[in-house]
């Protein structure tokens, strides 16, 4: 009963000065919202990351000439890898699902009197399976087209959108690859950008001998495309793709290796720590304004009890006990701050939703961060608000009473 009275007493007062409620609450409005935004953007972000990545192929490994990536990676005197590598790849290391060799060239394919720069990869149907795509249409290649090099291709919905429209089907149509042209027997299902960017839908996917001959003219291997089954160790196949390569490149030992391989997973987990990373520095910068927020709510309700002096000093001097004075601006400090939090996980909500749909980035509602930041704002409330209560309670009766 009380504490429903202390209760009351304390919304009451909140009433009496709405606008400067507030505009004391807004450091914790602001803050609350910050705090939840930033890491529920943070969190979206983090997924949408190893979607992309995991878009390039479950447990994948990718291996390429050269001893490490990026600029000036040092590939132009490595030799290439032969259709020969996959074949022994497959047959002599266990765990695998799939190994697929790919090269890829720049081309401009026409068709219907439109045409489109794009990259032209050459592939086997292995491919499909390590690079995690589905057809959208049509049918992957037979083994006589793979064996032949038979001019046949699939096309990526980019590719497909702008040479023949979004909703057109152009399995059975012509296109121009180069010089020569190739009937379209397929279309990939979407799968959007990388994680660098990058449209993997902006793709015309070429039996492997038919882009050797006819796009590259050459029988190198750019890169090979190694599928692991679900709970393979991934030390050991690389530790065992490393070996193999080593005695069919016939690299001394002691030597350096001449190839390089990229653990994807490791890629998701790098990036994936890094946006975590910068999710709690952004959190902890939003985390600044909840502490300016309780200090407005420490000033205002110092304010506070110099205007009501003389209703601390009636209520001391009809027997209301120190702590009663205490819980009473002790609860009104809560209370508005505990409303600040509701509006800021409300405001916090709307703006996720809004940013996550611009940024393209999934939307993760997280019931943890809004309980924390909730409870957070409360405790703020408690802190900021227990030295004017304090104040409020110790005035001596009389003195209150004379107060003007």
């Amino acid at each position: 009963m009380l504490i429903g009275n202390t209760v009351a007493l304390a919304l009451r007062a909140i009433h009496r000065n709405l606008l400067r409620s507030f505009l004391t609450v807004l450091g914790i409005v602001i803050g609350v919202a910050a705090v939840i935004t930033m890491v529920t953007l943070g969190q979206g972000a983090t997924r949408a990351v190893r979607d992309q990545i995991s878009s390039l192929g479950s447990n994948l490994l990718q291996v390429r000439p050269g001893q490490r990536l990026g600029p000036g990676q040092g590939s132009a005197g490595a030799p290439a890898f032969k259709e020969s590598d996959v074949e022994a790849i497959a047959s002599q290391i266990g765990g695998l699902k799939a190994v697929a060799p790919e090269v890829r060239n720049g081309v401009t394919v026409v068709a219907d009197g439109r045409n489109w720069a794009t990259t032209v990869t050459g592939s086997t149907n292995a491919y499909f399976i390590t690079g995690n795509w589905k057809l959208a249409s049509g049918r992957e290649f037979s083994d006589d087209e793979l064996a032949s090099g038979a001019a046949v291709c699939l096309l990526g919905n980019t590719v497909k959108r702008e040479l023949f429209g979004a909703t057109a089907d152009p399995v059975g149509r012509q296109v121009r690859v180069k010089a020569f042209s190739c009937e379209v027997i397929g279309t990939l299902a979407p799968k959007g950008q990388a994680a660098m960017g990058q449209d993997q839908d902006d793709t015309v996917l070429l039996p492997l001998r038919t882009a050797q001959r006819r796009v590259t003219g050459s029988t190198r291997v750019n890169t090979l495309l190694v599928s692991m089954k679900d709970g393979a160790d991934t030390a050991q196949v690389t530790a065992s793709l490393a070996r193999l390569l080593r005695e069919r490149r016939k690299i001394a030992e002691g030597s350096d290796d001449n190839f390089n391989v990229l653990d994807t997973a490791q890629i998701a987990q790098t990036l994936s720590g890094t946006t975590q990373l910068m999710t709690s520095l952004l959190g902890a910068v939003a985390a600044v304004s909840l502490l300016v927020g309780g200090i407005g709510i420490m000033n205002i309700m110092l304010v506070s009890v110099t205007e009501r002096t003389r209703e601390i000093g009636v209520r001391l001097a009809i027997g209301a006990l120190e702590r009663d004075v205490l819980l009473q601006f002790l609860i009104e400090a809560v209370v508005l701050s505990s409303l600040g939090g509701l509006v800021g996980i409300v405001l916090a909500t709307g703006a996720s939703i809004g940013l996550s749909a611009l940024m393209q980035v999934p939307y993760l509602f997280n019931p943890g961060i809004n309980l924390l930041a909730f409870a957070f704002s409360a405790v703020i409330g408690v802190v900021f608000g227990y030295f004017p209560a304090r104040s409020a309670a110790r005035l001596d009766p009389i003195e209150a009473l004379r107060h003007e």
